[in-house]
């Protein structure tokens, strides 16, 4: 089983930046893809993907993301990260860390998928 935790959320005035990062820890063999998240508290408002980042280190980013936000990782601390730039009200949200794990017992391996319990980002004035 794995555990993701997500920190360094908070309060940021436009145009700020923000560090998130997400650790998983646990009982498993490898942690593959990563993946940001965020849902904003909107009604209706459906989890949008944020960003990706193989366990290659090859990023992707949504659309309205693209050229402020960066996505890394640490693959000997199972910890992903992500840089927030020039932030805008519209980032509010709550970002949720996703990733794909393998887990292996016996001779058999398995890959699964995980959330963390998500972390508040408030951009505001």
């Amino acid at each position: 089983q794995v555990r993701l935790v997500e920190s360094g959320g908070g309060l940021v005035q436009p145009g700020g930046s923000l560090s998130l990062s997400c650790a998983a820890s646990g009982n498993f063999y490898r942690v593959n893809a990563m993946s940001w998240y965020r849902q904003a508290p909107t009604l209706g408002k459906q989890r949008e993907l944020v960003a990706t980042i193989t366990s290659s280190g090859r990023a992707t980013y949504g659309d309205s993301v693209k050229g402020r936000f960066s996505v890394s990782r640490d693959n000997d601390k199972n910890t992903m990260y992500l840089q927030m730039n020039s932030l805008e009200p519209e980032d509010a949200a709550v970002y949720y860390c996703y990733a794909l794990i393998q887990g292996c017992a016996g001779p058999g391996c398995v890959e699964y998928d995980d959330w963390g319990q998500g972390t508040q980002v408030t951009v505001s004035s």
